[in-house]
């Protein structure tokens, strides 16, 4: 054939992830996993239980409990018909409206108060920027049927002693009262009256929010209207005794503890079903002032699901900004893969070099076998990269005397016999555990 007639065969279009939507990378494991085990451990110490619910919910469950003028329902809610039933569902945006949805539909408060936390992607259509995604991911604790500022203030601790868990310094309190519906109501009217006699300063949202929902115009990112959110009618001045009472309580229990907070009075949610305590707490990130979790009262929620009137509190942390703070305090170093790395020569070997893997990790060990042949000198630059603390060498000699060679690849680090030494295969896992607890209770001589 004319080679000129050929077809020149095309590549096939390479496809990349959907912007805002990223991959959880290898090397990025350790710092996942050490995020989730201090979570997980510090969740077991407040009684908490994990619940899992649903990626999937119905539309008009965030319609009714997050609020049908909030910036979330309005544009950022990945919604769609099913195309089978033509039932509304959305991606969630947040997971305190699904966990709520579970313990009515469940009835879980049947037999008294529940400790629930959860962990898991969310979505939101917005603008992807570093710290902010369309997928994100968050962990969040719901302290169902307690009334009282006891079960926020715990809540609150909860938060302190997992970035103490994880050993973020920086992160700092915000506190403030939504009050009750009623208050809220009065200082709402104070609010439109203010910025109704301010309507020329206001931006294109503001005057949109400003009859739907004007609290939300205090938390403005507009530099050009922050003095007049500043010096906008205050929700604490329209709070009653009650309300007051539940505040200065929490206050009480925080500073028994020694935990700083500082009051915002401009602080809210951008959710409607808070009431009474909300909080944030603050970390810089990069130079800016990030909130990395986010949470309070939310009492009225359970009886909008349709539920038994239930009081409600709790919070949502933004894993990947937490990750950010762990990052920046050296966190992100890279983590051994294993323990140990075994080598061999394949052929006659392979089979004994399998076996060796195979007792190692009955022995508790994480065992890394080099599968795809190549020389000793390419298996131990692997060896090394996967950050083992030794290999185990399985060769021909090794073979014809019945024994493996143990490796130190760390630097200090020396076995019994000094940096190699020969080992019984029988023996071996005995052996190399030993050697590494030797090692981990001197790390400058094991075999001291």
């Amino acid at each position: 054939m004319d080679r000129t007639t050929q077809t020149k065969k095309t590549q096939p279009e390479r496809l990349n992830g959907v912007r805002g939507m990223n991959d959880v990378l290898p090397a990025d494991e350790p710092l996942w996993r050490r995020f989730e085990d201090a979570v997980a451990g510090t969740m077991r110490a407040y009684g908490y239980s994990q619940i899992r619910t649903p990626i999937v919910e119905h539309t008009r469950l965030f319609v009714r409990g997050i609020g049908e003028v909030t910036d979330i329902v309005e544009k950022e809610m990945y919604s769609f018909t099913d195309s089978l039933n033509g039932e509304d569902l959305t991606l969630r945006p947040e997971n305190t409206a699904g966990v709520v949805r579970a313990v009515i539909e469940h009835s879980l408060l049947y037999d008294g108060p529940k400790r629930l936390w959860y962990a898991g992607p969310m979505f939101r259509h917005e603008r992807p920027q570093k710290g902010r995604y369309r997928q994100f991911h968050q962990v969040g604790a719901e302290a169902l049927g307690m009334a009282g500022p006891d079960a926020d203030a715990e809540v609150i601790l909860l938060c302190q002693r997992l970035w103490d868990e994880l050993g973020l310094e920086g992160v700092r309190l915000e506190i403030n009262s939504l009050g009750a519906s009623h208050e809220r109501r009065a200082h709402r009217e104070a609010l439109i009256g203010y910025f109704e006699a301010h309507r020329d300063a206001l931006d294109a949202e503001a005057q949109r929010r400003l009859h739907s929902n004007p609290l939300r115009i205090l938390d403005t990112k507009n530099p050009a209207m922050q003095a007049l959110a500043e010096q906008a009618p205050r929700l604490i001045d329209y709070l009653g005794p009650e309300s007051l009472a539940h505040f200065e309580r929490l206050q009480g229990l925080l500073r028994s503890q020694n935990l700083p907070f500082r009051i915002n009075p401009r602080l809210v949610r951008g959710l409607d079903y808070y009431n009474l305590t909300v909080f944030e707490w603050v970390a810089d990130v990069g130079g800016t002032a990030l909130t990395v979790c986010g949470g309070g009262r939310y009492d009225p929620l359970v009886e909008m699901l349709g539920g038994k009137p239930a009081p409600a509190c709790g919070f949502a942390i933004g894993v990947e900004r937490v990750l950010e703070l762990m990052r920046a305090r050296g966190d992100a170093a890279a983590q051994p893969q294993c323990d140990v790395y075994v080598v061999h020569q394949g052929d006659e070997t392979l089979d004994s070099a399998l076996q060796a893997a195979e007792r190692l990790r009955d022995a508790g060990l994480d065992v890394i076998l080099h599968c795809g042949g190549g020389s000793f000198k390419s298996q131990f630059k692997r060896a090394d990269t996967s950050g083992a603390q030794l290999a185990v060498i399985v060769g021909a000699d090794e073979l014809a005397r019945g024994e493996a060679s143990v490796k130190w690849l760390r630097s200090g680090q020396a076995g019994v016999a000094g940096p190699q030494q020969s080992v019984a295969i029988d023996r071996l896992a005995e052996v190399v555990v030993e050697a590494i607890v030797a090692n981990q209770d001197n790390p400058e001589d094991p075999g001291q």
